[in-house]
């Protein structure tokens, strides 16, 4: 299917818009651009991080899920409690794929489930002494743990539990940090405040742990990969790179991280950020209580990983940036061959993502590395801020869609009719059952890494496996059978 042009891309806004009442229409309506590359600011053209309109299918998630699901859980040597019902804990334990080093159970903790359990009795009694028995208990069971974060579900804020006081008692007791961290799901609009009120937490409980001691051995090359949670192995893809251009990594954030290394944060020289999202607001307080620079960076494909190297490399001397210049030219052979092997069968497809944090913007390089177009790009939860940096990748005239709704997003891709979708598990079986190959772009559907060259060769591989998979020749789309019986029924009549 052609393009749509800038006219035809705003009609079908129009079109899809319809079946909502009336103030509804106007509020989805702020939701929903056609792209501009020539606007430097993207609040001329969506709104975002808004409350979700009530009614309809949003596929956000909630602060408790940006804390304990992103931030706090992929730290690997920290028990983290979910404190409330068991339910929570359980839905959010392993299910993003956070890689770690470690021996489950005795120095790391990130696929364990450790909870409160809320009963009504905790709700109506309060659970501050049963959350104060439960770190007792594992420090007992789990004397290796180097400290526990605290994550509220949302019993905790509506009792008004003081998790703070216990904290601080246990904090003294134990002789390790204790983290509580305000995250309770009915916070803000979306996974986003989680992510803010994990990185405040970080801030006020564990950055200042080591100010003032100098043991810490320092070079001019130390920085910090910070928003890289490691899903599938993409932090030590980015690391491996990091390195060989001759820098020291000395701390990752937090995808098989330790507390250790977010203590020495403060030492290094410059903070990458990998998911902006996530983690510019610990980058923002770095930046001016530590004087740390900082930058974002993006490893995926090898057009977007050359420039980021270089662009890092620019912060350093000369050695550094005729490092970035050898690692460049060592793994060229590599994606030149990938590029080659690929690019003719994936040539012209065309791409819909909806994704969260920084992947509906980062991953457009590599598809267009492998010659296939994103037509049509949103966020969950994103922010202007994240719109900015999105219109400049994206072509004139096609799709962005905030806070898209199930409903909405079904519409479009029946319009736009694109070869792939890329998006999350909610939306993966609707999809397929349309008869469109999908990729679960959150945790890489089982795959991975995507970053770094090695990462762009699995990502390669896993969109020509997806799309010219010969089981899409078999799917029979039910209402696609009944327009074909109801056309050969007037025919015959």
């Amino acid at each position: 299917m052609a393009a749509l042009t800038k006219e035809e891309t705003e009609a079908l806004i129009q079109e899809v818009l319809e079946v909502y009442p009336e103030q509804a229409r106007k509020d989805r309506a702020k939701h929903l651009a056609v792209n501009d590359q020539s606007l430097e600011k993207s609040n001329k053209c969506i709104t975002s991080n808004r409350k979700s309109q009530p009614g309809v299918m949003t596929i956000r998630g909630c602060a408790y899920a940006g804390s304990k699901g992103v931030v706090w859980g992929p730290i690997k040597d920290m028990i983290h409690i979910s404190h409330g019902p068991v339910g929570c804990g359980q839905y959010s334990r392993a299910g993003r794929r956070n890689y770690y080093v470690g021996t489950t159970g005795i120095n790391t903790f990130g696929t364990m489930n450790f909870t409160s359990d809320f009963q009504e009795k905790d709700i109506v009694f309060g659970g501050d002494k049963k959350l104060a028995k439960i770190m007792n208990e594992i420090e007992e069971l789990f004397p290796l743990n180097k400290g526990i974060s605290i994550q509220s579900e949302c019993p905790i804020g509506l009792i008004g539990d003081d998790i703070e006081a216990v904290a601080k008692k246990a904090n003294k007791e134990i002789g390790k940090p204790v983290v509580p961290v305000r995250c309770e799901g009915f916070r803000g609009v979306s996974q986003s405040l989680g992510h803010h009120i994990a990185n405040d937490a970080i801030r006020d409980w564990v950055l200042e742990n080591r100010d003032g001691d100098e043991s810490f051995p320092t070079t001019p090359y130390d920085v910090a990969v910070i928003g890289d949670y490691n899903i599938g192995g993409d932090a030590w893809a980015s690391r491996t790179l990091l390195e060989e251009m001759g820098l020291r990594v000395v701390a990752q954030w937090s995808g098989d991280g330790t507390i250790a290394e977010m203590e020495k944060t403060p030492k290094v020289k410059l903070n990458l950020i990998h998911c902006y999202r996530s983690m510019n607001y610990i980058a923002r307080h770095m930046e001016e209580k530590y004087k740390i620079p900082w930058i974002e960076y993006n490893f995926f494909g090898p057009t977007k990983i050359a420039e980021s190297l270089r662009k890092i490399a620019a912060l350093f001397d000369e050695t550094i940036q005729a490092g970035a210049e050898k690692v460049i030219a060592k793994y060229q052979a590599e994606y030149d061959a990938v590029i080659a092997k690929y690019k003719p069968r994936l040539q012209g497809k065309r791409v819909m993502l909806y994704v969260g944090g920084l992947r509906p913007r980062h991953v457009i390089g590599a598809y267009e590395d492998l010659g296939m177009e994103v037509v049509g790009t949103g966020y969950e939860f994103g922010h202007n801020d994240d719109y900015d940096r999105t219109i400049k990748e994206m072509g004139n005239a096609t799709l962005i869609y905030d806070d898209v709704t199930g409903y909405e997003f079904e519409e479009f891709v029946k319009r736009v009719q694109p070869d792939l979708i890329g998006s999350g598990i909610k939306e993966k079986y609707i999809f397929q059952k349309m008869g469109i190959p999908f990729r679960q772009m959150h945790s890489w559907d089982y795959s991975g890494p995507y970053h770094g060259y090695d990462g762009f060769a699995i990502f390669a591989r896993d969109m020509d496996m997806t799309l010219n998979n010969p089981c899409w020749k078999q799917v029979k789309v039910p209402w696609k059978t009944a327009e074909s019986s109801d056309v050969a029924v007037a025919a015959s009549a």
